[in-house]
């Protein structure tokens, strides 16, 4: 419940909001690597939760985000793009965004339709009659696409697998996401909300600052870098006056890695931290203090204690 104040000539009084019974459940996003998960999941949560790169697989592990709409509270789950894995890594990511699907209430499959046929988003498709839940079908990116061939992919993706809705949406513009979010919530089940009212989401603090600087560094570095590097917050302490100083490691495989991350006399690491710091202050709702390391970690894929780190299962193959 909330409280909504109404002036009189004497004083504020707050008068309690009753929303009616309340919905709450949780909706997993799944789809091809770039489909635009993790910009739906902001757009969808009006905020900030997960990082938003062009560089494919960069969500590692399942994101949260918690929006309200009327009075329901949804859970969003942003899963790892789901693709053919050839390593570790990738084994461990595709399990977790098939984990996020089978634990949801909804399944929201995400095609970039400018892309459509592609093999990643097919085999998804074939995969999807084995999930018992509701499953919605959103199509991204239509305002890049000419209608008519629009209309013809709804109709070709309703034909090879059932969909109880299919959505219209341009994720990165916010246009049609008001009405899926609307949507999504009538389809949650009765039930009292799993997270306070004003919480967005239920990452750590630490592991959200940690996935701001993973974004800013492939943002900066992204033909550069291979995915395979990763950040960890190392030390997060408020300071007197409220600040917050923080100290966060990247970690690469290779020294020349390194030399990349680093830059010129220091210059790309100043970059790459001052646009950390400051998405990350947003978040923190506080001033920040960012001083960044760049470390040498070579074959950090195959060390299980950095899957514990990213919420990911470690593969024993």
């Amino acid at each position: 419940m909330s409280d909504e104040t109404h002036e009189t000539e004497d004083e504020a009084v707050p008068v309690a909001v009753d929303r009616g019974p309340t919905r709450c459940g949780y909706v997993a996003l799944i789809g091809a690597p770039n489909a635009g998960k993790s910009t739906l999941v902001n757009q969808l949560v009006g905020a900030k939760v997960s990082i938003v790169s062009r560089k494919a697989q960069t969500t590692r592990a399942q994101m949260r985000g918690i929006a309200l709409e009327g009075a329901a509270q949804i859970v969003f789950v942003d899963t790892p793009g789901i693709f053919s894995p050839k390593r570790r890594l990738d084994r461990a990511m595709v399990t977790n965004a098939w984990g996020g699907a089978a634990d949801a209430d909804v399944v929201a499959l995400l095609i970039d339709v400018r892309r459509w046929p592609d093999e990643e988003s097919e085999a998804i498709l074939a995969r999807l009659g084995e999930l018992k839940q509701r499953k919605v079908l959103i199509l991204n990116k239509i305002d890049l696409i000419d209608h008519t061939k629009l209309l013809e992919l709804a109709q070709t993706l309703n034909a090879m697998h059932h969909f109880d809705e299919t959505f219209m949406i341009a994720a990165l513009k916010g246009h049609g996401v008001p009405k899926l979010r609307e949507k999504l919530a009538a389809m949650m089940p009765l039930g009292p909300w799993l997270y306070p009212e004003d919480e967005i989401s239920d990452a750590p603090l630490r592991h959200l600052a940690a996935e701001i600087t993973r974004e800013k560094l492939f943002e900066r570095l992204h033909d550069e870098l291979p995915y395979r590097s990763t950040v960890e917050t190392e030390e997060w302490r408020t300071l007197k006056d409220g600040s917050a100083r923080i100290e966060q490691t990247i970690y690469v495989e290779r020294e020349n890695q390194r030399m990349i991350v680093l830059g010129e006399k220091g210059r790309t690491i100043k970059s790459i931290g001052e646009s950390a710091r400051k998405d990350i202050a947003e978040a923190a709702a506080c001033k920040v203090h960012l001083f960044l390391f760049v470390k040498v970690r070579e074959n950090w894929a195959d060390d299980p204690a950095r899957y514990r780190e990213m919420g990911l299962e470690f593969p024993k193959k």
